[in-house]
């Protein structure tokens, strides 16, 4: 920024504003902070920038130039205010202005996320006076749509969604009045202008409008599901406190165990069902309104059948005018759910409602309003006073993260299998897009490659280079080899991109310590790996580390199985001289399975057939899961987890189970071979939760033994986690206590998430870091 020393008694100054400020009502602030100061000149989007003209005194300069970044919007994002002196006579004399937009390639556009209805229009909604009254389409600068409705940048009206409803005389004049919070808000429209709700329900029954929120209502409350298209996607609501309707949504979308996510109608409606802290709060009232998991109320007035063998509920509050509406008359909590079938991308097209989820359910409450970019609702977590993001989505995605080393070229990275998400990278920034799923599923697949060209569209940029996994069965991989030349791909260790994913977030610069706990990845020696201890930096590491490995029967046979995988770690885990795990031990686990599988089972394990050996933490957990009783078969992905840890909650001790460490092939190598044994002898004198604590005490004893040894290896005191398994939050808590203990800092994510969905982000970090060297 240019000094202001520098400039005369009564200058004229360009003035460039980068961040996230189109989207969010910044042209407008813009306009009202110069008027105030008795500025004149002018202001537009130029590219993904704000572009600003601006003459008068030069205190008032200096003061518009500090407020462009200290009073600027709540929703804005302001990275950078670079201001010129402007040669004599290049800014308009009289009044200020905005003008119309520049496209500018030389810039890197911010797509704004979407926000929660503000006060103001929650106001107007129910207000019967007001011309919006109980219109579910309100918004203004402050909210609604922006992601999901936005086709390219700058963002103007005419590059939205919304260009197909031309806006009234009235809704023009509030777009075109200084004074009104709707100046400027692309979005802006009325019941005589905008989208119109419209109604399909049993026997071809329709109705619009107010008559179609009527007829939704009226068979909710009778105990149907109905699908109601949102803001990023369709979602299927029913009744939470009708467990009959509960069950039957389950089946509907063939989820016979994973958690539903329940929608209140306000914080006080929450504190019913779950415990919700002043954090809880923070977030489930916040623009950005996510599911927020909490302990769970033993009288929550809702469905046991909602969160099954979980001790967390999933809560949020209404995000949309129409959610709004629906609670306002319903009066009950409600369960909201993506609208897709089990392991599909949630549907965002009318066609594709009509086809699949209507033959389902009771019926259709829709609107006229095309979805560009589809968000699912994004999911965090508090526990001990920590937050970590699960699932980033609507509310926080796309928003930018920090590239730690700038992309000489724009990078796509394109994610791993599961929770899939990909990162387009440019500058100094990383847009992390949204969740989609398992790539296996056709949906989901085009899902990605539509968000590939939505990302490339919207920051008008064409990606060089691209990151990808090292597995080569991964559809993301084959994607990028089918259309990138090998120069200008980069593949990236899974779990090295899990641990520079936290380290790029938390702005670690040097080589670190990375500590890895998670499912599968390919491992460079062409085993899965998934218990790791690495030493890292953005553009390489060097494996430390290790759990003892086992042999998974069957592969993704044992995963969705967990009984299996425990039968792998009793007959054939890595043998460091324990011998034979004792057979009375074994005979509980024996006992619930089937004669002929234990005996195909243990057939394979012996000769070696279809069984891939793997050093997984997330494979181990499952088999003490096992083990103890707990689950027996995965319904969802790491189901055999979730129930150890709710199992484990209320028995705090700090005893650990026996452990040893050894080395081999130069590595250190957890033997978990005593840890299980000691297990087993105590099931059945001891509480399960009881073992299943002191096995979460046990792995973060080793992780930290381990670290310790690492981080004097490297000669650095600084630790960053990543991988699936840290969504434990006991574990990490227990984790990051005994790193502080040691002298060494840890870090986890936070804004990005530990599991596969913050893997497109690490790739990014480490394909621009790469290409930068090379």
């Amino acid at each position: 920024m240019t000094p202001l020393s520098v400039l005369v008694d009564h200058c004229q100054v360009d003035v460039t504003v980068g961040g996230v400020v189109q989207g969010v009502g910044y042209r407008p602030f813009v306009y009202r902070l110069a008027t105030e100061l008795g500025l004149s000149g002018d202001v537009r989007n130029v590219g993904g920038s704000v572009a600003i003209r601006v003459t008068g005194r030069r205190d008032a300069v200096g003061e518009f130039l500090t407020g462009l970044r200290d009073r600027a919007p709540a929703a804005a994002i302001v990275d950078r205010v670079h201001a010129d002196v402007a040669a004599a006579g290049s800014a308009a004399t009289q009044g200020f202005a905005i003008l119309a937009s520049v496209a500018e390639p030389t810039t890197s556009p911010r797509v704004p996320a979407d926000l929660a209805t503000c006060a103001s229009c929650l106001a107007e909604l129910f207000d019967p006076a007001d011309r919006r009254y109980r219109y579910p389409f309100v918004n203004c600068t402050q909210c609604g749509p922006r992601a999901t409705v936005i086709d390219a940048l700058p963002y103007d009206r005419d590059r939205t969604a919304m260009r197909g409803f031309p806006m009234c005389a009235r809704c023009a004049r509030e777009y075109h009045d200084p004074g009104d919070r709707r100046f400027h808000a692309e979005p802006t429209c009325c019941p005589g202008c905008g989208p119109q709700l419209s109604w399909q329900g049993d026997g071809c029954v329709r109705a619009t409008a107010e008559s179609a929120l009527q007829a939704a209502c009226t068979r909710i409350a009778a105990g149907g599901i109905v699908a109601v298209k949102g803001i990023g996607g369709y979602h299927l609501v029913c009744d939470a406190t009708n467990a009959d309707t509960v069950t039957r949504l389950r089946q509907v979308k063939a989820r016979p165990t994973k958690p539903l996510a329940v929608m209140v109608a306000d914080v006080a409606a929450a504190r019913t069902v779950g415990v919700v802290d002043a954090l809880a709060d923070t977030l489930l009232t916040s623009p950005a309104a996510p599911i927020v998991l909490v302990p769970r109320r033993a009288d929550a007035p809702v469905s046991a059948d909602i969160a099954p063998g979980c001790a967390e509920i999933g809560l949020f509050v209404p995000s949309n005018p129409l959610q709004h509406l629906l609670l306002a008359q319903l009066r009950r909590p409600l369960v909201v759910t993506s609208g897709n079938l089990s392991g599909a991308t949630t549907v965002t097209d009318d066609e594709t409602a009509q086809t699949v989820l209507a033959p389902l359910i009771d019926g259709l409450l829709t609107h006229d309003r095309p979805i560009r970019s589809g968000y699912d609702d994004s999911v965090l977590r508090v526990q001990r006073g920590r937050v970590t993001t699960i699932r980033r989505a609507r509310g926080y995605a796309p928003d930018a993260l920090p590239l730690p080393v700038a992309a000489a070229e724009p990078v796509l990275a394109v994610g791993a299998q599961l929770k899939h998400t990909c990162t387009l990278a440019t500058d100094a920034a990383a847009v992390l897009g949204p969740h989609l799923g398992d790539l296996e599923n056709a949906d989901v697949f085009s899902a990605f490659e539509n968000t590939v060209s939505a990302l490339s569209r919207q920051h008008d940029t064409r990606p060089g280079v691209v990151a990808h996994d090292c597995h080569p069965g991964y559809l993301s991989t084959q994607y990028a080899k089918q259309r990138w030349p090998a120069a200008h791909r980069i593949p990236v260790q899974h779990h090295h991109a899990h641990v520079v994913a936290t380290a790029a977030e938390h702005g670690v610069t040097d080589a670190f310590v990375g500590i890895a706990l998670d499912g599968l990845g390919f491992g460079d020696d062409g085993t899965f790996w998934g218990g790791e201890i690495l030493l890292a930096d953005y553009t390489g590491y060097r494996r430390f580390g290790r759990f003892g490995t086992a042999p998974m029967p069957g592969g993704s046979a044992a995963v969705r199985r967990p009984v299996r995988m425990a039968l792998g770690y009793l007959y054939g885990a890595e043998s460091f001289g324990y011998g034979a795990v004792p057979a009375d031990l074994t005979e509980p686990l024996v006992s619930r399975m089937p004669s002929r599988e234990v005996a195909v089972v243990r057939a394979m394990v012996e000769t070696d057939l279809n069984c891939p050996r793997a050093s997984s933490a997330g494979r181990l957990f499952d088999a003490v899961s096992a083990l103890l009783g707990v689950c027996d078969d995965n319904t969802y992905e790491g189901e055999a987890a979730v129930r150890l840890e709710t199992a484990a909650a209320g028995h705090p001790g700090r005893t650990a189970l026996p452990w040893r460490l050894h080395r081999r092939d130069g590595l250190l190598v957890y033997d978990p071979t005593p840890t299980l044994v000691a297990a087993l002898e105590l099931v059945g004198d001891a509480p399960v939760g009881e073992v299943a604590a002191r096995f979460l005490n046990t792995v973060a004893d080793v992780v930290v033994g381990m670290a310790v040894e690492a981080a004097r290896c490297l000669g650095r005191d600084v630790a960053c986690l990543g991988g699936g398994v840290f969504q434990n939050a006991r574990l990490t808590t227990l984790v990051l206590d005994g790193l502080d203990s040691a002298g060494i800092k840890g870090f986890v994510g936070q804004h990005v998430p530990v599991n596969d969905g913050g893997i497109s982000y690490g790739q990014a970090v480490v394909a621009a870091a790469r290409w930068k060297r090379g």
